[in-house]
Order: structure tokens, then C-alpha cells, then sequence
């Protein structure tokens, strides 16, 4: 026993296995994997594709309009949702006429350039003053998406964390399909 306490290679053996089990704890807190269930986020994400999450992008900075985020739903159900922020704090978001209109709380505005879309909503929705640390969020597929425009919000806290790599299929690997607005975007006063 003595002899094996001594050997070089008994304390390599041990110093990998505590590496390997200090990386494997390190990734299990900051990456999470999730499945996609169902159509809600077309044509950004098909059903059963699988999607490595950043766990810990939200403790360095808030959450951005365009993330596309996992989130432990405000109502009964035994999975994630995964949806797209498209309001902040602060603001209202106004569905109308196939448009995402947001209203800073100055009264300016700006409508949404959505490329990522399926298709436009056939819906009429005006959400109320976003409060602290609550977040709008909808579907990619507007028209088959149980989100934010059903008339609840998303809490800081209910936030698991932003997509970063697909991972599922093999055909799909690559970086997430997050979206920041361009800068061209005007944002003008409301009269």
C-alpha cells in the first residue's frame, strides 16, 4: 500500500478523476440540454430538436429582446418552454395587424423586424406595462404558440437559460438562432 502511495502514476489516476469529476460539475451548472416539444418555435426549431443551454449568460447581464431562452412556464406543465423575448421591462408590446409594436415607457415606438417568423399572427394583442424582472415572450410560429399573448409574463427567476448550440439532429449542429434588432431600427414618438 505503501508503494502504490508513492507511484507516480497512482496520483496522476487521482488527479484526472478529480478533474473529471470537478468538470463534469462545472458543466452540469452552466450547460443545460432540452428537447423542443412541438411546433410553437418554427422555423427556428422543429420538433424533437435538442438544444444546448448557457446556464449562467443571465448572471453576468439581464436578458435580451431576441434571446431565445428555456423557462420553467408560469402554468401547469411538467416541461420547459422554449420561447423568444420579445418584450422588457418596462415597455408594452402591441400585436396588431401582423406586427410586434413595442411601446417604451416615453410613448416612442418601434416595430419588430421578425425574419425568423413563420408566419405572421392572426391575432390582436396589447400586453400590459411589463413589470421588474418580467419578461414578454412568444413562439417563432405565432398562430400555434402557447405564450406571453395568452396573458402571462416570464419572471427573471423562471429563466433556465439562453439557447447556444443545437445539438440534435446532426444536420442542425451549429449556434443557436438568436436575433438582436438591427440598429437601423427608428424608434419614433407616438402622437
Amino acid at each position: 500500500m505503501k508503494t502504490l502511495l508513492k507511484s507516480k502514476s497512482f496520483w496522476e489516476n487521482v488527479a484526472i478523476i478529480i478533474f473529471a469529476v470537478l468538470l463534469f460539475i462545472g458543466l452540469r451548472y452552466s450547460i443545460g440540454s432540452y428537447f423542443v416539444s412541438g411546433p410553437s418555435m418554427e422555423n427556428t426549431f422543429q420538433n424533437n430538436e435538442r438544444i444546448l443551454m448557457d446556464k449562467l449568460v443571465y448572471k453576468f447581464h439581464a436578458p435580451q429582446r431576441g434571446d431565445v431562452i428555456a423557462f420553467h412556464p408560469p402554468i401547469q406543465s411538467t416541461a420547459p418552454f422554449i420561447k423568444r423575448i420579445i418584450g422588457l421591462p418596462g415597455e408594452k408590446v402591441e400585436i396588431k395587424n401582423g406586427t410586434v409594436t413595442i411601446i417604451k415607457a416615453d410613448g416612442s415606438h418601434f416595430t419588430l423586424q421578425e425574419p425568423y417568423i413563420k408566419q405572421t399572427p392572426a391575432y390582436n394583442y396589447t400586453s400590459i406595462v411589463i413589470p421588474a424582472n418580467e419578461y414578454f415572450v412568444l413562439g417563432d410560429n405565432r398562430n400555434n404558440s402557447e405564450d406571453s399573448h395568452y396573458g402571462w409574463l416570464v419572471s427573471r427567476s423562471q429563466i433556465i437559460g439562453k439557447a447556444w448550440i443545437t445539438i440534435w439532429p446532426p444536420g442542425l449542429w451549429g449556434a443557436s438562432r438568436n436575433y438582436t434588432q438591427p440598429a437601423s431600427v427608428v424608434t419614433t414618438a407616438v402622437n
